[in-house]
């Protein structure tokens, strides 16, 4: 949403609006928890007008791998970037099959700055589906994130892939899984620390509530 029209025409404060989204992307809550209480603070909302709310506010993960040399023999990085091209998580793997993938959704869902997306965008691989299904049928991913495998919708994540392919590259060779590991999550912290993302302020409630104030334009 852009600052100018995020709460244009909106019957409800800012403040409301963002509490709302923001304990339910939080916390374990359903829209009609957090219609009952906002009804204890003398407020009435229907639970479609916050999921209105959340839809605007939580955007799609594009997810895709790329290839990565260890000790000369290829490996698997998966990686995922919001619409806007903010990081949200990467994993390595020396394999490239449903169980690696199922590790890396479990380890984005789990990362304390991401939320729950509304879309998961993917490529072909046949194998993001399936676990994405099993993570649903294991409670480990809400039942309501969907899945779109459209490619030339990843090509922002695939523009990402350079930084990091090219920081690799300029190296003498990653010797081992575990220092590949180690640099790797250096690399990526510097690549969002490049992008602005400002994770670590967010890290406490307190910060986060301002930070999202901030980010909306809304005065604490």
């Amino acid at each position: 949403m852009s600052k100018e029209n995020s709460f244009k025409w909106k019957q409800y404060q800012p403040e409301i609006i963002l509490l709302t989204v923001r304990w339910y992307l939080r916390y374990n809550l359903s829209f009609r928890n957090l219609v009952e209480m906002m009804e204890e603070r003398a407020l009435s909302m229907a639970h479609t007008t916050i999921m209105r709310w959340v839809h605007k506010t939580n955007d799609s993960w594009r997810v895709d791998e790329t290839y990565i040399k260890v000790k000369g023999q290829w490996m698997y990085l998966y990686r995922a970037v919001d619409s806007k091209g903010n990081t949200i998580d990467f994993y390595l793997s020396e394999l490239r099959d449903k169980q690696a993938a199922k590790c890396f959704f479990k380890k984005a869902l789990a990362t304390c700055h991401s939320t729950p997306p509304r879309v998961i965008t993917v490529d072909k691989n046949p194998v993001y589906p399936v676990a994405i299904q099993e993570l649903k049928e294991e409670k480990s991913m809400p039942e309501g994130i969907r899945v779109r495998q459209i490619r030339y919708l990843n090509n922002i994540v695939e523009q990402d892939h350079r930084f990091i392919k090219k920081r690799v590259l300029s190296m003498l060779g990653l010797k081992s899984f575990r220092t590949a590991t180690y640099i790797l999550s250096g690399i990526e912290a510097m690549h969002m620390v490049k992008k602005d993302q400002p994770h670590q302020r967010a890290k406490f409630a307190k910060n986060e509530v301002e930070f999202i104030h901030k980010l909306f334009g809304v005065a604490a």
